[in-house]
């Protein structure tokens, strides 16, 4: 059995949030999308591009990891078709983490740098990769983690939902164990807290705390640290 909570917010510089993210726990379905691009162009990217999955994932008759891709694929291909016919939503994007339960676990397709974590007894871990210049290019490179977080280029990313078709989408197979806790959550949240202070945070959700209580910490713990960017936290907890 599941329980799930989702919260976002606009953060403490931006003046709107292009953050979406949509829960279904009957469906066992979880969406985050960070949405870019001008104009509120943004919004309109990531709003679209998960009710394409929720949609494309409800009328398929079937849950499995093929379902999750190629509802991904077709949130890539009615953002592209959107921005292509409307010269004011041109050039917009969105990341995009979705997670599918299935019998076997978690079934999780990501593009961009929305991340999503696990907290169980072995700790805290992420499991997704960033598709960003930084994980892809720089790293490879050789460049130490202080010159990474100043770089140029540490805010671009190398794929997301909207920028180009093909799409290259991530998958990943997740067993979510009795009393875990699966965190997904936009850079807003992870490119602002370390890990460390993740972990603290989430343990109080393994140990009694809402995972209302939980998100609206996290949510604070970003804005305390200066909230540059919209934050989205979704929490799913495992309980017997």
């Amino acid at each position: 059995m599941l329980e799930a909570f989702a919260l976002t917010d606009k953060g403490c510089i931006r003046s709107n949030n292009e953050d979406y993210c949509l829960i279904e726990p009957d469906l066992g379905l979880y969406i985050l999308a960070d949405g870019m691009g001008g104009a509120r162009a943004g919004e309109r990217a990531s709003r679209l591009a998960v009710d394409t999955v929720s949609e494309m994932v409800h009328g398929a008759g079937r849950r499995d990891s093929q379902v999750l891709l190629s509802a991904v694929e077709e949130a890539n291909r009615r953002v592209l078709e959107a921005a292509h016919s409307d010269p004011t939503l041109e050039g917009m994007g969105t990341t995009l983490v979705a997670a599918l339960d299935l019998e076997e676990g978690f079934s999780i397709a990501s593009v961009g740098d929305s991340r999503v974590y696990v907290l169980d007894d072995n700790g805290l871990r992420v499991i997704t990769d960033d598709q960003t210049w930084v994980n892809e290019v720089g790293r490879p490179l050789g460049l130490d983690e202080e010159s990474l977080r100043n770089h140029p280029m540490r805010h671009v990313l190398t794929m997301a939902i909207g920028a180009s078709a093909p799409l290259t989408v991530n998958y990943y197979s997740v067993d979510l164990r009795n009393g875990a806790l699966l965190l997904i959550c936009s850079d807003g949240l992870h490119g602002v807290i370390d890990d460390i202070e993740l972990e603290g945070i989430l343990k109080g959700g393994r140990n009694g705390t809402s995972l209302e209580e939980s998100c609206r910490k996290l949510i604070a713990a970003a804005k305390e640290a200066g909230g540059p960017d919209n934050i989205t936290t979704v929490l799913v907890r495992k309980i017997a």
